[in-house]
C-alpha cells in the first residue's frame, strides 16, 4: 500500500514516514500544498496524510481541488486545531477522517487501517487465497500452517496481490501501489522480487499462486503451473 503524506513539518513528517514504512507502506512526502496536490493528482495513492496549515496551497484548498477532478482517494486531515469548526470544514471540502495533533502513531495507523478497509471493501483482516494466508495486524504469513518469512518489501507486494487476487496487474499499478517515488523506471527490480516472492509460497506446493500473463503483468490466483 502506497501512502502520500502532505505535511511541512519536517519532523513530523519523517516520524510518520519512519512509523508507516516500519509498517510495510511504502510513503512519499510533500511539504508544501502545490507540490501535494500534484503528486496527489498524478500518481495513484491508497491513503492520503493531508496538513491543513500549510505553505502555497492550505490542506482545505488541496482537498476540495481533489474531489473536484474526481479523485476518491481516502484523506486524512492532520491539524493542530481541535475545534469542531475545523473538523466540520474539513469534512465539508471531502476529507474522510480528522486527527489533531498531537497524536500517537498507533491512533493513526489505526485510522489508516480502518480507511483501507472501507474503501477496498474487505471486512476481515485475515487475507486468504487456497492455504496462503497473510494477517496484516502480525504480518504473519503462512501457507500449509507452515510460517513463510519475507521481507519487507516481499510482504508488501504479496499483501497487494493478495488483496487484488484474480486481478491481472500490470507492472506499472504494482510499483505505483508497492514502491515509492524512488523506485527507478526501466530496471528489472519487480521480476526481481516476483521471483523471491514466487519461491517462497510456490516452491514445493502443487497448486501454484501466482503467476506471470505474458506481455499483461502478474496476478494470484489458484493454478497448477506458473510461468
Amino acid at each position: 500500500m502506497r501512502i502520500l503524506v502532505i505535511e511541512d513539518d519536517r519532523k513530523v513528517a519523517g516520524f510518520i514516514q519512519k512509523g508507516l514504512m516500519e509498517e510495510q507502506y511504502a510513503v512519499d512526502i510533500c511539504y508544501d500544498g502545490v507540490d501535494g496536490l500534484f503528486w496527489a493528482t498524478e500518481y495513484a495513492y491508497d491513503v492520503i496524510l493531508l496538513d491543513i496549515m500549510l505553505p502555497k496551497k492550505d490542506g482545505l484548498s488541496v482537498c476540495r481541488e481533489l474531489r473536484a477532478s474526481k479523485i476518491t482517494t481516502p484523506i486524512i486531515m492532520l491539524t493542530a486545531r481541535d475545534t469542531v469548526d475545523d473538523k466540520i470544514k474539513g469534512l465539508d471540502v471531502g476529507a474522510d477522517d480528522y486527527l489533531a495533533k498531537p497524536f500517537s502513531f498507533g491512533e493513526l495507523l489505526a485510522r489508516v487501517r480502518a480507511l483501507l478497509r472501507r474503501s477496498q471493501n474487505y471486512t476481515t483482516p485475515l487475507l486468504k487465497l487456497a492455504d496462503l494466508e497473510l494477517d496484516p495486524a502480525s504480518h504473519n504469513v503462512t501457507r500449509g500452517g507452515q510460517e513463510i518469512t519475507l521481507t519487507g518489501k516481499e510482504y508488501a507486494l504479496l499483501e497487494y496481490l493478495l488483496r487484488n487476487q484474480g486481478r491481472v496487474l500490470t507492472e506499472t499499478l504494482i510499483v505505483e501501489h508497492v514502491w515509492d517515488m524512488n523506485y527507478e523506471p526501466g530496471t528489472n527490480v519487480l521480476n526481481v522480487y516476483i521471483h523471491h516472492l514466487r519461491n517462497k509460497i510456490d516452491k514445493g506446493f502443487d497448486k501454484k499462486l501466482l503467476h506471470t500473463i505474458r506481455g499483461a503483468g502478474y496476478v494470484l490466483k489458484i493454478g497448477t503451473h506458473s510461468d
